[in-house]
């Protein structure tokens, strides 16, 4: 008897129909922009997970700020902790409900390349460039990998990457992303809000009472609250949602998060300062197209595009070094 069993591409397609019934299957994906042969070993969703563990957009997450700008200490989340951190709680959420879990895993990994230096300053900072309807993260991460790193990722995945934020409608087309959507959330309210009180920001004793009611003292505690909210509700109604009541007091707590910790004036005042760095970096580059790297040139695109892709995809310490480096640049933000 072999002590080792083959598991190949055909026989995890296979496994696939013991899914919920709404679970999305990879051998019924609605494809990807070029046709490619079948891997021998994944399906077409485990192989865009590793597509996107491997591009260098995702390489790049981890020296993009999270919240906190250039912050003090080891333990603050960067903007690739908390991908691996949403990518965990969407796999949690999809296995408990018998969905896909590669593909919850590759938007989960894929959702936030997009995202500029300096955390989500960057929407405010590019969007009066792309006016009437502004300039999206979400948007730009499924541009990286479609234009800038073109992956040629299935349909299913580009979709849940394009509609992981609550923002953006239509919403995503499968159970899959909306997983993400809810991991994502309770991604950033857990660990943004241990970060802020390890900043000294808030206080255990600040948070809410109803919110430690419901989910406990903030920490891991908060996460698996939510995740089991989420899931004992879904399967009582057949579909990822999280009761109404859990979701009241979550919004609660994002509408604390955002008047205590994400507009609080020290935050507000580095946040204006990176939102001129990046204006500055951009306007340069509009002035100055032949500084932009040959990878980010695309002839059919407008300059303003380009120059905005070329400063999405920098890191906060290239963004700082580029800027120094500029006449009358400064390496502050």
């Amino acid at each position: 008897m072999p002590e080792l069993l083959r598991r190949d591409r055909l026989a995890r397609e296979a496994e696939e129909e013991r899914l919920s019934p709404s679970a999305t299957r990879a051998a019924l994906s609605r494809g990807r922009a070029r046709a490619e042969e079948p891997d021998r070993y994944r399906t077409a969703f485990e192989r865009d997970r590793d597509r996107i563990i491997h591009s260098k957009a995702f390489r790049r997450l981890k020296h993009k700020t999270q919240v906190f700008l250039n912050p003090e200490g080891d333990h603050f989340v960067t903007r690739l902790t908390h991908t691996l951190e949403v990518a965990q709680i969407a796999r949690a959420l999809a296995a408990a409900l018998t969905l896909n879990e590669p593909l919850a895993e590759a938007i989960a990994l894929g959702h936030d390349v997009g995202h500029t230096p300096f955390g989500h300053t960057g929407e405010e900072a590019l969007s009066p460039y792309f006016p009437p309807d502004g300039w999206h993260h979400a948007a730009q991460s499924v541009r990286v990998y479609e234009v800038l790193e073109d992956l040629n990722l299935t349909w299913e995945v580009r979709d849940g990457i394009r509609a992981h934020s609550w923002r953006i409608d239509p919403p995503p087309a499968t159970p899959e992303a909306f997983c993400v959507r809810y991991a994502d959330r309770i991604a950033y309210l857990s660990h943004d809000a241990l970060d802020a009180i390890r900043a000294g920001v808030l206080t255990p004793d600040s948070i809410p009472s109803r919110v430690r009611e419901r989910f406990g003292e903030p920490g891991r505690v908060w996460i698996g609250e939510m995740i089991e909210a989420v899931i004992d509700n879904s399967l009582a109604v057949g579909e990822v949602r999280m009761d109404a009541e859990t979701l009241d007091v979550m919004n609660d707590l994002r509408k604390f998060m955002f008047e205590r910790v994400y507009f609080a004036p020290a935050l507000v005042h580095e946040q204006r300062a990176a939102i001129g760095l990046i204006r500055d970096l951009v306007d340069h580059h509009l002035a100055h197209p032949d500084q932009i790297p040959a990878s980010y040139r695309e002839d059919d695109a407008p300059m303003v595009t380009q120059v905005a892709d070329y400063v999405a995809g920098m890191t906060d310490r290239f963004a700082l070094a580029v800027h120094e480096s500029m006449p009358g640049g400064s390496s502050k933000a």
